[in-house]
């Protein structure tokens, strides 16, 4: 399939950091109206808070547990023209502590969609709006259950558990034994993903050109680790092992503007950010990995990751993007 190169990422993603006043806050800076706000404090341990504009403004998930959704008026109270703003819960916003916001923008263009749907326990397909087959796709019952994750490079026989550092499992009713197409992804008996009644939000995820990258890649083990080719400098990437133990680790290009990149947080844990622990080099092509920890580069180790761009590697003009 042929892709049209995205030369401005932050059309469509963006990180934004800042302080909290403990009285209502107004963010700007983000450059678009964003649909999905992912909001960590990084410096005390506290909830993942996820909204969304489709279920709409207060309405909060947390990646780190299999909690409900739950209304939280004084969280993200409104998606702005140009961010959004919160109100005084202390998940986002207590005075003086300091927060990252990761914004992403729901559209074709950047191969996302965010799909409401309700349960029914048989074998079925949902419409989606990503413009492509997604890669990955993150569902999660909004009554209460665990994060559910495809991902491609893992199959469609298979999950893998957001909110822990389960391994993936084998579980072929989930998906239906089906991969996603261009305008569908399917659902099958299980009731993970497909409970009678139940309402359930889908994060889908195409990939696009110089923008975003769904793969995987095996460990070496070493501290001159392995190189993951993305076609673009890095901007966020999340990476799991597939194997049981480790976390969904997080790092981005705006806690860590220089490299090695350092900052990590974990979107199965409510911990404050850590440094240190698995340095990586963010390049104009890609992510090189500095250590041999098992979160990140643990020999003969299959990990997976998505990862969205600060710039791609090679513009629509044919341009090359710098390394940091």
């Amino acid at each position: 399939m042929a892709y049209t190169t995205i030369d401005k990422s932050s059309d469509y993603f963006e990180t934004k950091l800042y302080t909290g006043t403990g009285s209502e806050l107004a963010l700007t800076g983000v450059g678009f109206q964003p649909d999905w706000v992912w909001i960590k404090e990084r410096n005390g341990a506290t909830n993942q808070m996820l909204t969304d504009s489709v279920r709409g403004a207060t309405k909060t998930l947390h990646s780190q547990n299999a909690d409900g959704e739950s209304t939280d008026a004084q969280a993200l109270k409104s998606f702005n023209s140009d961010g959004f703003t919160v109100g005084t819960d202390g998940d986002v916003n207590t005075s003086s502590d300091t927060y990252v916001a990761w914004n992403w923008k729901k559209t074709a263009d950047a191969g996302f969609d965010i799909v409401l749907y309700t349960g029914n326990a048989t074998n079925r397909t949902i419409s989606h709006s990503c413009g492509s087959a997604p890669k990955m796709i993150i569902t999660k019952s909004r009554a209460g259950n665990n994060w559910f994750v495809y991902h491609e490079s893992i199959g469609n026989t298979k999950m893998i558990k957001l909110n822990t550092t389960s391994a993936e499992e084998t579980k072929a009713a989930i998906w239906n034994s089906t991969s996603p197409t261009s305008s569908v992804f399917s659902l099958g008996t299980d009731n993970d993903a497909n409970e009678d009644t139940i309402n359930f939000i889908a994060y889908c995820f195409a990939e696009k050109k110089g923008y975003s990258k769904f793969g995987s890649y095996t460990g070496n083990g070493n501290a001159d680790g392995t190189f993951v080719y993305t076609g673009f400098k890095p901007a966020w990437v999340m990476v799991k092992s597939t194997a049981a133990g480790q976390n969904w680790y997080i790092q981005d290009s705006t806690r860590s503007a220089i490299n090695p990149v350092k900052n990590e947080l974990a979107a199965n844990l409510a911990d404050a950010e850590y440094t240190g622990y698995s340095p990586a080099d963010f390049l104009s092509n890609g992510v090189k990995f500095r250590s041999a920890t098992g979160g990140y580069n643990a020999s003969g180790t299959t990990y997976i990751y998505m990862a969205f761009a600060e710039n791609p590697f090679v513009t629509s003009t044919g341009v090359p993007a710098t390394a940091r």
